[in-house]
C-alpha cells in the first residue's frame, strides 16, 4: 500500500542517493557505493528516519529483477555458453574454499559445527544481482571475464540452493538424504531444459512480430520475465535466474533493433533510475552493530576469510584455465558481492532454527544473534569493497602496453566517463 510515509522514504532516499552517487562517479567510483552510503545515513545505523519495511523490500526486490532482466539482454548467451567450464570451475572454487574458511573460523570463535557449517554456506555465497551492477557500471560486462563472474554466479547461485537443502536436510533428520539432494537437481536440470526450450522455440517466433504501439514490446519482455521467474521459484532458485534468462532470448539477434533498444531503455531507466537505488540504500537498513569486542573480531575475521576465500579459490579456478594473474584477480574480486542473498539465506537459517528449537529438535541455535548480524556486516563490506577492489584490479592489469580485449574496452569506458 502506498502511503504518504512510504512516499516520502523514497523521495528521500532518491534525492540522497542521486546525490551521493553522482559524488563517487565524479571521482570514477561506481554510483552503488553512494547508494548504499545514502542507507547507512538515512537509515539505522546513524540518522534512523527510514526503517526496513515490507514496501521498501518489494520495490528493492524489482529492482534487482528489472536489473537482472536488462543484464541477461545485455550479455551474449553465446558468450556465456563457451565459457561455461572456466565458469564452473571458478564456481567451485568460489564455493569451496571460502565455505572451508568460514566453517573453521566459527568454530575458532566458539560455534558448534552445526552454526559453523551455516556460518561457512553463508560465508561462499556470491549475488548475481549486484555483480551484474558493478560490471555493468565499470563497462565491463560485455568482456570475456565478465561472462566469466556472471556464469560463474549462477553456477554458484545453484551450489548455495543444494548446500542449503543438504545442511537443513542433515539438521532435521540427522543425516544426509540422498533423493531430496536428487531431486533439487532434477528441478535445476527442468528448469533450464524448459528455459531453453522456450528461448528458443517460442519466445522469437513472437519477438519477429513485436511492434512498439502501446508499449506491447515491453508488456511482452515483462511477461517473457515473469514466466520465467515464476519457473526459477518452482525450481527452488532465485526468480532473478529467471529474469536473467529470460533477458538472454530477448534480445537484438531476435528482434527489431528500434524494439530491442526501446525495450532496453525502459528497462535500464526503470532499474537503474528509481528501483536499484531503493535496492542499494535498503541494504545499509540491517546492519546492526554493537561494540563486544567478541562481535568485532569475529566479524573482522569473517569478512577476511570472505574476501580471501573468493579472491583465491575463484582467482585459482580461472589460472587453472590459463587467465594471467591479473585476470584471476579480476575474477576473484568479481565474485566478493554477496548483497541481499546473504540477508535471505539467513533469514531462512533463523526461522527453520526457531522451529526446531520449538519441537526440542535442537539444543542450541543453528545461528546464534551475533553470528547473523557478523554475516551480515560481511555481506554488507563485502558489497562495498567489490567494485573498489575490482576497479583497482582492472587498472593494475590493464597497463599501456597490455592490447586485450577485456583491457580494451576498460580503456574505452574509462575514457567514456572522463568525457
Amino acid at each position: 500500500m502506498i502511503t504518504h510515509k512510504l512516499i516520502l522514504d523514497i523521495l528521500l532516499i532518491l534525492i540522497v542517493a542521486w546525490f551521493l552517487g553522482s559524488l563517487f562517479s565524479r571521482y570514477g567510483f561506481p554510483a552503488m557505493l553512494g547508494e548504499l552510503l545514502a542507507g547507512i545515513i538515512l537509515g539505522p545505523p546513524i540518522l534512523g528516519l527510514i526503517q526496513a519495511s515490507p514496501s521498501l523490500e518489494l520495490i528493492a526486490e524489482w529492482g534487482i529483477f528489472f536489473v537482472m532482466f536488462y543484464t541477461g539482454m545485455e550479455m551474449d548467451p553465446k558468450e556465456l555458453l563457451e565459457h561455461i567450464w572456466p565458469s564452473l570451475t571458478v564456481a567451485l572454487g568460489g564455493f569451496i574454499l571460502p565455505f572451508v574458511f568460514g566453517f573453521f573460523t566459527c568454530l575458532l570463535f566458539g560455534g558448534t559445527p552445526y552454526q559453523s557449517l551455516f556460518v561457512g554456506l553463508g560465508v561462499s555465497i556470491t549475488a548475481i544481482a549486484v555483480q551484474s551492477v558493478i560490471l555493468h557500471s565499470m563497462r565491463i560486462n560485455r568482456t570475456e571475464l565478465g561472462h566469466i563472474i556472471i556464469g560463474a554466479a549462477i553456477a554458484d547461485d545453484i551450489l548455495s540452493l543444494v548446500g542449503i537443502s543438504l545442511l537443513l536436510g542433515l539438521v532435521q533428520t540427522g543425516s544426509v538424504k540422498i533423493a531430496g539432494i536428487s531431486m533439487v537437481f532434477l528441478k535445476v536440470v527442468l528448469f533450464f531444459g524448459l528455459t531453453i526450450l522456450l528461448g528458443h522455440f517460442v519466445i522469437p517466433k513472437i519477438t519477429r512480430k513485436l511492434h512498439d504501439r502501446e508499449g506491447k514490446a515491453l508488456t511482452f519482455a515483462l511477461i517473457s520475465a515473469l514466466v520465467m521467474g515464476y519457473l526459477a521459484e518452482l525450481a527452488g532458485l532465485h526468480l532473478i535466474i529467471g529474469a536473467f534468462l529470460a533477458g538472454q532470448f530477448v534480445r537484438k539477434e531476435i528482434m527489431d533493433e528500434k524494439i530491442y533498444n526501446a525495450i532496453s531503455d525502459r528497462f535500464y531507466g526503470l532499474s537503474y533510475g528509481f528501483l536499484v537505488p531503493v535496492f542499494f540504500a535498503s541494504l545499509s537498513f540491517h546492519l546492526h552493530l554493537t561494540l563486544e569486542w567478541s562481535f568485532i573480531l569475529f566479524s573482522f575475521a569473517l569478512i577476511i576469510v570472505a574476501v580471501l576465500g573468493k579472491l583465491l579459490g575463484c582467482g585459482l579456478g580461472s589460472a587453472l584455465f590459463g587467465y594471467s594473474t591479473w585476470g584471476s584477480v579480476i575474477v576473484g574480486f568479481g565474485m566478493n558481492g554477496r548483497g541481499a542473498v546473504e540477508l535471505v539465506v539467513a533469514n531462512v537459517i533463523l526461522n527453520v532454527s526457531r522451529e526446531l528449537l520449538e519441537k526440542g529438535g535442537i539444543s542450541e541455535p543453528l545461528l546464534t544473534q551475533n553470528q547473523f548480524a557478523a554475516l551480515i556486516l560481511m555481506a554488507f563490506v563485502t558489497t562495498l569493497i567489490a567494485p573498489v577492489s575490482l576497479k583497482w584490479a582492472a587498472m593494475r592489469a590493464c597497463g599501456p602496453d597490455e592490447k586485450d580485449a577485456f583491457c580494451t574496452l576498460w580503456d574505452s569506458a574509462s575514457k567514456r566517463e572522463k568525457d
